[in-house]
């Protein structure tokens, strides 16, 4: 099992592609977001805004914070190989290891972005 630390960078990491981005693709592609990502074993739940000034820190989530637009789920060990291979997103998501829940375009948006 992964850790709290090592889950926040491996997010971090998969969020810094869409701020490396060109700024004119990032505001012709990206719609303001907000994106959560839980992480099932270890019961926490990371936040980030994604729009087209690029994304904001990744934070742990606090009771104040609303439901997220676009959600994902997975095991601490899964979040890190994602991270590790952005490519491996998919293959998490039909082998039932990542959750996606939100707006059908706004993922497909999202992943085209990122992967």
């Amino acid at each position: 099992m992964a850790t709290a630390g090592e889950c926040r960078k491996a997010l971090e990491s998969l969020i810094a592609r869409i701020s490396e981005m060109n700024p004119e693709d990032r505001a012709a592609h990206l719609d303001d977001r907000t994106l959560s990502f839980t992480v099932s074993d270890l019961g926490l739940i990371f936040v980030t805004r994604l729009g087209p000034h690029g994304a904001d820190s990744v934070r742990e989530a606090t009771a104040t914070d609303g439901a997220a637009q676009i959600r994902f789920t997975a095991k601490s060990d899964d979040v890190l190989a994602i991270a590790a291979d952005p490519g491996s997103f998919a293959r998490a998501w039909l082998t039932g290891r990542l959750k996606v829940e939100g707006n059908l375009l706004d993922l497909l948006r999202l992943r085209k972005l990122m992967f």
